[in-house]
């Protein structure tokens, strides 16, 4: 045995025992590495060259056939060589079960032949990382397909959101999937913008609360959790996919960023995927100010940044700051970009080049390496006895999935508007339901759930899980009645329709004349969710306004013009203008894409089997036009101040939602009427259920500053916590609030928390807030420090008796 091969075997004794320190085994291993072998190690590659693996198919077909499961795909350049990328190693391998249609047992049997091949040809050995994505599940085909996080959000409690991520992570791990890249912590500013289904909503603390519990749902079952997209993603200009964000540092840092700061210091994620939408035209792949001196610096943040699918290349097409992959790729090195993902087209053999003539600084490659390396030895990928997973009998669609699939979708259900119609609990003679979302089950799965996401592709498969309508779950809760079904337009139907005229026209004759002759109408109005113009909601499916998509608005005008009372369930990702709805339906409900079981949830809600426990993450527009509209503004951005003719008054607020009994709030109070810059108050309040069926309620407390360095929101969410009761049961909520939860960025750009009065609002809504307790706040201005309160600690008490 030569001195290089001795060197070798006492280095790889180092990093493949466990029970030394991880840092001792990373720089042990780091130490024997070649820049070539280094700088594999911050790539990944996306195995697109075969095609579809049917069920009970053990191989892939001949034909390729990966769809457009990411955006701008054939910019990728051209799929690897593995006979090479074998021999050197590599970071990451890219959603091995997410591409194309593969049961888990086959889909387990080729990533472990991967990884094998890894171990026996490369000089080291090394394991690679694989991720996936499950922003709705785990993105494969026969996983369970859950609420969407706009859904998830919905339901204003983080424990569902831990429980559904608890379930993927598993499922994952099951499969020997390292890597999660969810969830995405994008505040939505403008809902034009396709992706909001895929998001926790428009206020930065329901964002946070969830986002941080899906994380330690997934890192608790050893799953990296990944947050994106850092940062201000959804700002973007008129709600586009990709364009600019002109926001200021101000709001950056008061909006966009606190979900991120939460759910890594509270969640423990250990990765971070990049925007792609350049920030005041600073791409954050090449931000270091917001990669390293924010990220690292000061928030501590040790884990991996990994590239957004071809952020690195977009940099040279996209944003044009850099002239050739090369220079872009040296960019985000520096910035702070560790991994080039799905595949590596600018962290390549080029990049070892440039690093071996001094063109690149060998430092910022063991950085990254480091970081990679690190989180290997976490995963456990550099023990000495890992191998990898041969087998699975995992069930991906398991009872205890649907379970938690169905409880969530109950939960998340907005009762909007109810004249008191609902619930159906007796129903009459002949029900009519009609609309495209009625007995279209795909409507309630997001778009990067495998039905829409990579199915689409493949129409043949169907949607690879059983997945009911709203028609088949009303047919199952009222046996004994006729329900007819007319669909009466398609979701996505031309407006401007062929020149032979309205080929649906008739169809939306025979709705309008069911719903005439039924005593009770369900309007089902839906979104398509879909990737890059398939669809109506999802990502690249952004909009030019709030309407109804399609013909929808003009058939709900129709049916609501009938004499029969009419029920209107809304499925979609992004909140639609109901201002025409809502004054003439019996009854609006809201459905933010409810997943799998959606179906049978909106059933059990209309018969009254379960209650509307649902709230608003987002507000509801009364009209199609002027937005990006928010309940988090100042004053100048209230509407009726005569300064504009644009109503933008919302058609039901922030945080709205309905029950089937009623609820007062009453005796406010606060621990103390002054307090410090760094001392703390409680606020409390007592909530009653004032009707005759048990119900639950949310209890909102915001924050109005009214004089501040800077202009503030009239009302700000800073705390929310469920109440159940049984009728007559009263409950005393008290909110623990310190003084970081009313700190905001000062003109100086330091966050501050400065001396004055403070009003605390408690109430159902932005919108319903009939309580305040006012607060003087004393002593000097303080900038806060980096290890700042992020939460508002909520208690319930149920009163005596």
């Amino acid at each position: 045995m030569s001195g290089e091969d001795r060197t070798l075997e006492r280095a790889r004794a180092t990093w493949q025992d466990p029970a030394r320190p991880v840092e001792e085994r990373v720089e042990a291993l780091l130490d024997v590495m070649t820049t070539t072998e280094k700088v594999a190690q911050l790539g990944s590659t996306w195995h697109r060259d075969a095609g579809t693996s049917a069920p009970d198919d053990d191989g892939p077909a001949d034909e390729p056939d990966h769809g457009d499961v990411a955006p701008m795909t054939t910019a990728f350049g051209d799929v690897q060589d593995w006979e090479v990328l074998r021999t050197v190693g590599i970071g990451h391998l890219t959603r091995p079960f997410g591409t194309r249609p593969t049961d888990p047992r086959p889909g387990v049997a080729a990533l472990a032949a991967r990884q094998q091949d890894l171990l026996v040809h490369s000089r080291l050995g090394i394991p690679a990382i694989a991720h996936e994505e499950c922003l709705t599940g785990f993105t494969t085909l026969g996983a369970t397909v859950h609420p969407t996080p706009l859904a998830l959000a919905a339901t204003f409690d983080p424990a569902h959101a831990h429980a559904i991520a608890s379930r993927i992570g598993a499922d994952l791990r099951a499969v020997d999937v390292h890597q999660a890249l969810s969830p995405v912590l994008d505040v939505v500013g403008d809902p034009r913008w396709g992706r909001t289904e895929e998001t926790f909503g428009a206020a930065p603390y329901l964002v946070a609360t969830m986002a941080t519990a899906y994380v330690r749902g997934l890192e608790g079952q050893g799953v990296v959790a990944t947050l994106k997209h850092f940062a201000g993603h959804a700002a973007s200009r008129a709600g586009r996919n990709h364009a600019p964000v002109s926001i200021g540092p101000r709001e950056l840092a008061d909006v966009h960023l606190p979900p991120f700061e939460m759910a890594l210091r509270l969640g423990g994620a250990r990765s971070v995927m990049n925007s792609y939408a350049d920030l005041d035209g600073v791409p954050p792949a090449i931000d270091r100010w917001l990669l390293t001196d924010l990220l690292r610096d000061r928030w501590g943040f040790a884990g991996t940044v990994v590239s957004d699918y071809g952020a690195i290349g977009f940099l040279v097409d996209m944003h044009r700051v850099a002239r050739d992959l090369g220079e872009a790729a040296d960019l985000a090195l520096a910035a702070g970009i560790d991994v080039e993902l799905p595949e590596s087209h600018g962290y390549d053999a080029a990049l070892v080049d440039r690093v071996e003539r001094g063109e690149v600084e060998p430092g910022l490659v063991d950085r990254s390496v480091r970081r990679v390396l690190r989180q290997k030895a976490e995963l456990g990928l550099l023990d000495d006895d890992w191998t990898p997973r041969t087998d699975t009998d995992v069930d991906l669609d398991a009872p205890a999935n649907r379970d938690l699939a169905r409880t969530a979708a109950r939960a998340s259900l907005v009762l909007l508007a109810n004249d008191g119609i609902l619930p159906v609990t007796a129903p009459p003679a002949r029900v009519a339901v009609v609309g495209p979302g009625a007995d279209d089950p795909s409507a309630f799965l997001g778009c990067y759930s495998f039905p829409n996401h990579v199915l689409a592709q493949h129409p043949e498969l169907g949607l690879g899980i059983p997945v009911d309508s709203v028609l088949a779950g009303l047919r199952a809760q009222w046996p004994d009645i006729a329900v007819d079904h007319v669909r009466g337009c398609q979701i996505t139907d031309d407006l401007d329709a062929a020149s032979d005229g309205d080929p649906l026209a008739d169809e939306r004759d025979r709705a309008v004349s069911a719903v005439a002759a039924a005593d009770l109408g369900v309007l089902v109005v839906a979104d398509q969710p879909g990737m890059f113009g398939r669809g109506t909601s999802g990502e690249g499916n952004d909009a030019t306004d709030l309407r109804l998509p399609g013909r929808q608005a003009d058939l709900a005008d129709r049916v609501l013009a009938t004499d029969t009372p009419v029920v209107v369930v809304v499925v979609s990702g992004r909140p639609y203008a109901m201002g025409a709805v809502a004054d003439r339906a019996a009854a609006v409900v809201q459905a933010f894409l409810p997943g799998a079981e959606g179906g049978h949830a909106i059933a059990e809600l209309l018969a009254g089997v379960v209650e509307p426990m649902g709230r608003l993450p987002i507000q509801v527009p009364r009209d199609p036009g002027g937005q990006p509209a928010s309940h988090r503004h100042p004053v100048l951005g209230e509407a009726g101040l005569g300064i504009s003719s644009a109503d933008v008054v919302p058609a039901f607020p922030f945080g709205h939602g309905l029950s089937w009994t009623t609820f007062d709030l009453t005796e406010p109070a606060v621990s103390g009427d002054t307090m410090p810059t760094d001392g703390e108050v409680e606020v409390a309040c007592t909530v009653t259920n004032t009707g005759d069926r048990p119900g639950s309620e949310v209890v909102q407390v915001y924050l109005d500053d009214p004089v501040a360095e800077v202009a503030r929101p009239v009302r700000d969410l800073l705390g929310y916590a469920r109440v159940a009761l049984e009728p007559g049961g009263s409950a005393r909520v008290t909110f623990t609030v310190h003084a970081d939860r009313f700190a905001y960025t000062g003109r100086a750009g330091d966050r501050i928390v400065d001396p004055g009065e403070v009003r605390l609002h408690l109430g159902r809504s932005a919108g319903d807030l009939p309580l305040v307790a006012t607060v003087m706040v004393t002593g000097v201005t303080r900038t806060v420090r980096p290890d700042r309160v992020l939460t508002t600690p909520a208690t319930v008490v149920p009163a005596a008796g």
